[in-house]
């Protein structure tokens, strides 16, 4: 591995295409194929890490987050303890963090995110920052929903995200 490159490596879990994006030994990237994957993720990722380009291949942490997300689909892992490295801003960051903070199996909206984030005037902007998550399903974006309790836009799709939050309340069922 190389300091100007982010090593990625698709793991095909249940409800979609996901791309692992690893630089110097922390994941950066757990986003999906198709849908928001798109070039604005992948030049802000370069523009974080100051990689040069992306390279096709295997590491360490893309096995350790290949693990875990195979448990987590198992309905073994809850929360994962990969090192992560995230591309955005400090407001993102702080978003990102509050989301990790969902407890698996339920949902919030926005709205509560926002409060949870200490930013209870800044919803629309918690909605962005949530859209910007590049890491799907290790910071569980999909567990937030409408004020209204119906599900919004998610980047691997509204049938990945419902797949998803099934899986998590049919696990805490068990």
């Amino acid at each position: 591995m190389t300091d100007d490159l982010i090593i990625i490596a698709p793991y095909q879990s249940p409800c979609g295409t996901l791309v692992l994006g690893d630089w110097n030994g922390s994941l950066c990237m757990c986003d999906w194929l198709h849908g928001r994957f798109h070039a604005r993720t992948l030049q802000r990722l370069l523009r974080h890490t100051r990689a040069r380009d992306f390279a096709n291949g295997d590491s360490l942490v893309i096995d350790m987050a290949r693990r875990q997300l195979d448990e987590y689909f198992a309905r073994i892992r809850r929360n994962f303890d990969i090192p992560l490295l995230y591309a955005g801003t400090e407001f993102q960051t702080r978003v990102w963090d509050a989301l990790r903070n969902v407890v698996y199996g339920s949902d919030k909206s926005y709205s509560d995110l926002a409060s949870d984030a200490g930013l209870p005037a800044g919803v629309r902007a918690v909605a962005n920052a949530v859209g910007a998550n590049a890491m799907s399903v290790i910071i569980p974006c999909h567990r937030i929903i409408g004020s209204d309790g119906r599900l919004t836009g998610y980047a691997g799709g509204l049938e990945a995200k419902r797949y998803l939050l099934e899986l998590e309340r049919h696990s805490n069922r068990l």
